[in-house]
């Protein structure tokens, strides 16, 4: 991950984000792209390539290898690059701030964007970064992919979130999806403290706020699928739930019992922290009876 993406953006020309174009497009057909594939792309000459290869690298956003010829490929914080740069063209953000979170699969950026400045976030999506063979065993995205990228894996997963939030919102309490490029999703800003870290004063409550969600998602066909106290913030006025990439539907053949450990693992949580003891099965055929209705 980049130390500082902001600094780093500021800093890039029109050129190189080119010629990072140039080498995403072409890793398509290529494991490692031939520095003749991008001079074609791109139309710059061989010599003028080979100045702002250097300086890509000297980046840290581009690697290299000698295969017999020169071939290059791009790292997880160029295609960062890329999707910001896509979000600032189109006007979604002019601005990006302090690095809000970093996740097993995605890091968090405070941006603004819009003619008001809103608050906003990027999530850019990491998927495979860190273990690409873990990542395929469990990504219902990904169980008919035999021959993926990490950059096409991390697309996907950045897809699929925006779908099920562009599915949820506003019926759900989600973040507000606001526009979406390869593997970064801009929303709105998460209201409230996560539930894993926060002590809330009427625990009852707030597990019925977090249930009536679940409830409202199945019956919009959507099943979070990684449920737990690390991706709810709750706030005084009720919750919000987030980190959809693993969502399943209804017709999913594990759809019960993956809907059963989402449920369990809140009840569970409740149960420890707060003795507040729930029936699981109970929940569970509630959910169910609901959406039947």
């Amino acid at each position: 991950m980049l130390e500082n993406i902001p600094e780093t953006f500021i800093g890039m020309r029109n050129k190189e984000f080119r010629v990072l174009v140039a080498i995403e497009n072409m890793m398509k057909f290529h494991e490692w792209v031939p520095v003749e594939e991008i001079v074609n792309f791109t139309g710059y000459n061989l010599k003028e390539i080979e100045f702002i290869i250097s300086h890509l690298a000297q980046k840290k956003l581009i690697n290299k290898k000698v295969l017999g010829y020169d071939g290059y490929s791009i790292y997880f914080e160029a295609y960062d690059l890329l999707a910001l740069n896509a979000f600032v063209k189109r006007g979604t953000i002019n601005a990006i701030g302090d690095l809000l979170g970093i996740g097993k699969e995605s890091v968090v950026y405070a941006a603004t964007g819009g003619i008001t400045d809103r608050e906003l976030a990027i999530k850019f999506h990491t998927e495979g970064k860190i273990s690409f063979k873990h990542v395929r065993l469990k990504r219902e995205h990904m169980v008919d992919k035999k021959h993926i990228s990490w950059l096409y894996a991390s697309r996907l997963a950045a897809r699929k979130e925006y779908d099920a939030l562009r599915l949820l919102y506003p019926h759900v309490n989600v973040p507000e999806p606001i526009d979406h490029n390869r593997n970064a999703i801009v929303m709105s800003v998460l209201k409230g403290q996560m539930l894993a870290h926060t002590k809330v004063n009427d625990p009852e409550w707030f597990l019925e706020e977090i249930l009536t969600q679940v409830k409202k998602a199945m019956q919009l066909g959507i099943i979070h699928g990684d449920l737990s106290e690390f991706n709810i913030v709750v706030n005084p006025e009720g919750c919000q739930i987030f980190d959809w990439p693993q969502y399943i539907t209804p017709e999913h053949p594990n759809a019960i019992e993956i809907l059963t450990r989402d449920v369990q693992n809140i009840l569970a949580f409740f149960l420890k922290k707060y003795r507040v003891k729930r029936d699981s099965q109970e929940v569970i055929n509630s959910v169910i009876e609901l959406c039947q209705k």
